[in-house]
Parts: structure tokens; sequence; C-alpha cells
């Protein structure tokens, strides 16, 4: 087993500071991985950076169309969104138009990161419900392909239709048997690969013909789906939302939990997958800047990549006093 090495530090007063340390690979769609820092085979779970592979099912089954889905839709069941106004209001029209209620749903409730819908429910008094769930989206695409497949209510049972079909497209992409999973959360079994795994997938979706098999087909329209619309993916002020604005359509990526990142590069049919150790976002979004810089799809000087890399820290009266970076040799 590698150790993994050093990918984002925090340098404050001319002295390193902080340290984030992680594992990355990248994979080609056809000639497998082509590079690797730290430990490539490390198993974890990819949390949120895997929706484009729990949505695989919704569009290979036929139940997108059967739904008449749109492309802002598909790329809403790949999302963990910020819970604005613009993401609670499509879900509930989504919901609506399947003759279902947020009730319908197994996500759970938590307060939207957006301050504006934020703030709006407690001048309102009210509480938030689970349409306010970041991944209210991808369970509404979950209700979506249970009601084509006729499951039962409880669609984030392990054992269930749904899940079973997650699995199924889970492992064949990844190319990996998984070993297991933990439950998200949102309620939603997670399962487990190795990071290798987890890029071999993006791969997958980066050569994915358009007009080829059933699987590619369904996969090129999901990655094109969050390309086209990174506002749904997350929200305003977010790196997924920034950074793919920033590559002008050419790339989806997407983060999970606990410092889990993910890339999909088409033009290069390239996928990219990292993980920080400590679980710490500033880290995540660091190393997943550095990577797209160093791939050619992402202007290290454009706002969105200067906000997370080579970024200046400031105090409460402006002053500057720190800067994160990458790791001297990372990404090489």
């Amino acid at each position: 087993m590698t150790d993994p090495i050093p990918m984002a530090e925090l340098w404050r007063g001319g002295r390193l500071e902080s340290q984030h340390v992680g594992h990355a690979v990248i994979v080609h769609a056809e000639d497998g991985v082509i590079a690797a820092w730290g430990e490539p085979e490390i198993l974890i779970y990819p949390r949120s950076s895997c929706k484009m592979l729990q949505a695989l099912p919704l569009v290979e089954s036929g139940a997108a169309d059967a739904a008449g889905l749109t492309e802002a839709q598909l790329a809403l069941a790949c999302a963990s969104h910020s819970g604005a106004s613009l993401h609670t209001d499509m879900v509930e029209t989504w919901l609506a138009t399947l003759g279902l209620r947020e009730e319908d749903l197994r996500c759970g409730c938590h307060m939207p990161g957006d301050e504006t819908a934020r703030n709006g429910l407690i001048r309102a008094d009210k509480q938030p419900c689970q349409i306010h769930n970041n991944c209210s989206g991808k369970h509404t695409g979950f209700l979506t392909l249970n009601r084509h497949l006729g499951g039962g209510s409880e669609y984030v049972e392990p054992d269930h239709p749904v899940q079973q079909a997650v699995k199924e497209a889970f492992e064949a992409t990844t190319g990996l048997a998984s070993p297991g999973y933990g439950i998200d959360g949102c309620s939603a079994p997670n399962f487990a690969t190795t990071l290798t795994g987890l890029a071999r997938a993006m791969a997958f979706f980066a050569g994915a013909n358009p007009e080829g098999s059933l699987r590619e087909r369904a996969a090129a329209r999901l990655h094109r789906a969050m390309a086209a619309h990174p506002e749904l993916v997350a929200g305003e002020g977010r790196a997924c939302t920034e950074l793919m604005r920033a590559m002008g359509g050419r790339v989806a990526i997407k983060t999970g939990a606990e410092a889990v990142f993910v890339a999909i590069l088409p033009e290069q049919r390239l996928g990219a997958a990292l993980k920080i150790v400590d679980g710490g976002t500033r880290g995540s979004e660091a190393a997943i800047t550095a990577l797209l810089v160093h791939l050619g799809v992402l202007d290290g000087e454009h706002p969105a990549a200067r906000k997370r890399l080579n970024a200046i820290q400031s105090n409460w009266r402006g002053f500057e006093t720190g800067i994160v970076t990458a790791a001297p040799g990372f990404p090489g």
C-alpha cells in the first residue's frame, strides 16, 4: 500500500501551516491508468461523486424518455444542489408530473445551502422539507425509475429493484464487484470501490459514444447534461458550478462528501478521481483544480480557479495572511 502524497498546502508568513494529503488517478477510456499519485487502489466510498452512475439506470431503462425528462432534469438527477428556488421548483414540478409528493421522497430534510432560500425559511418561521435536500433531484430520479420498474415505495433499500439496477451499473462501469456499501446521508446505499474503479467509470462516461450501445448513449446524455447545466449540479458560488462554467461545457465534474472529486473529460477520453484523506473540502477543491489545470482544460488564472488554487487568504480586516497552493510535485 502506497502512502498518500501531499496535494495541497496552506502557507502563512512564509511557513507551511497545513497540508492536505491524498490519492488520485487518471484513466483513459482505452488505455487504462495513465497517471496515479498515492495509492490508486485504495478502497473508498464515492459518496455523491458517483451520482451520474446512480442515474445511469434512469436513462438506459427508458424511464427518462417515458417520463419525458429534459436535459435539465437529467442534470438535476446528478446534482448535489444548494436548495435554491431554481432547484426546489424543478423538483416540485417533476414530482407533480409523476403524480407524487414530497412525502414520497426518502432523502430526509435539511436546511438549504443557498443563503437566500435558507434566510427565506427562517424569516417565514418554516422548516425545510425533503425537497430542500441536496439529493432531492437524485431521489426524484430514483422515483421516476421506480415508477417504470413497478417497485415498492422503499426505493432506497439495498435489495430494492432501483438499487439493484444502480449496483449493476456501478459495478459494470467501475469494472469491479463492490465489496459492500455504506448508507449515505440521503439514506441510499453508497457502493464502495477503488479510486481506480471510480476513475475507470468516469473514463467510460468520457469515451461513451452518443450513438453507441444503450449504456453508452445514456452515459453521454448524462455527462453532457451536467456540463450544459452547471447551475443545477451544485449552485452559485460552489466549485462544481463555477469550475464547469470556467471550462465552457468541455468537462463535467462532481464532488462528493469526505473530499472525493471526479472529472469527465470527453475531448481527451479521460476520467479522473481523487480523495483527500482528511475529508476537507479545501483540499479536494484545490487538488481537482490543480489536476484540471494540469490536463489543459482549465485556465489557472481564471477567477474560479484562483478562488481555490493559489488562493490568497485574507483576514477580517482585509489583510493578506496566506495562500493555498498545490503541493510541490502535484500533479507534476
